[in-house]
């Protein structure tokens, strides 16, 4: 409703943002320079953050930057089954047919593995996202399938990504063996308020709008509703952008922010 009356060519806070045109905050680029050090290792990483810190986006991005004749790169989003849900999803990815046993399936998926990482020169990056859903034996499981001759040599790069709780349970004893092989941990913070202000104003210009649309007492208003959280940056702006069109009002202000937050809450 509110494109024609700010000029945009397409909304601007949309979630599907091609990785190229994402905002890099400080936080997103060093955890870039890390998740490339985690892929080169081929080793575990644990990557927390609060509901709508950009962590997917983050994977996202990562994923981008894998040149695909050196690296396979599976996604599982599903992280709430027992382990053979794992191994099957594991296995769709990996363009494998599904065993019915679970014992032959975790040999399968380990052999192509090798054989993409010996014989092709293929890396296999795992990604598991929403990771603090994982039932315990889950985790267990995964910890299992980076285990190559006697855990010697790493052939399997494994990203956990989930909530802050995630570090908790992983720092278990239960968990002890998998905590000590993680080489690479972050947790994704929120935005500050300086940046909160260039992530409006980046948002708004890819939009294709390029004066500036929030006022100071706005970005204020969104940085302490938000805490700095880009998914609810997004949404709290959304709504802010149009009780301004519908006051016709040619920049966003604080009233219009204080307006919208019933609407993100």
């Amino acid at each position: 409703m509110y494109l024609k009356h700010f000029g945009f060519a397409q909304y601007p806070c949309e979630s599907n943002i091609p990785p190229d045109e994402m905002y890099v905050s400080a936080s997103m680029a060093e955890l870039s320079t890390r998740l490339k050090h985690l892929v080169d290792l081929r080793g575990i990483g644990l990557l927390t953050g609060d509901p709508g810190a950009g962590k997917s986006a983050a994977c996202r991005k990562m994923v981008a930057t894998l040149h695909t004749g050196v690296y396979k790169t599976l996604y599982v989003p599903l992280s709430t089954g027992n382990p053979m849900d794992l191994y099957k999803t594991i296995a769709w990815e990996l363009g494998l047919p599904t065993e019915r046993n679970r014992a032959a399936l975790y040999k399968r998926i380990r052999e192509e593995v090798t054989r993409l990482c010996v014989d092709a020169k293929i890396h296999t990056v795992l990604i598991i996202d929403e990771a603090h859903c994982l039932r315990n034996d889950v985790i267990e499981e995964l910890r299992l399938l980076t285990n190559y001759a006697m855990d010697s040599e790493n052939r399997l790069c494994l990203l956990f990504a989930g909530q802050t709780e995630l570090r908790r349970r992983l720092g278990m004893a239960v968990h002890e063996a998998l905590n000590q092989r993680i080489v690479v941990r972050y947790h994704l913070p929120g935005l500050t308020r300086d940046e909160v202000d260039e992530y409006l104003s980046h948002l708004t210009k890819r939009a294709g709008c390029e004066l500036p649309l929030f006022e100071p007492a706005a970005v204020e208003a969104i940085f302490q509703a938000t805490n700095g959280l880009p998914r609810k940056i997004g949404l709290l702006a959304h709504h802010a952008l149009l009780a301004a069109a519908l006051d016709k009002a040619k920049t966003v202000t604080e009233e219009h922010v204080q307006t919208a937050l019933p609407e993100v809450k």
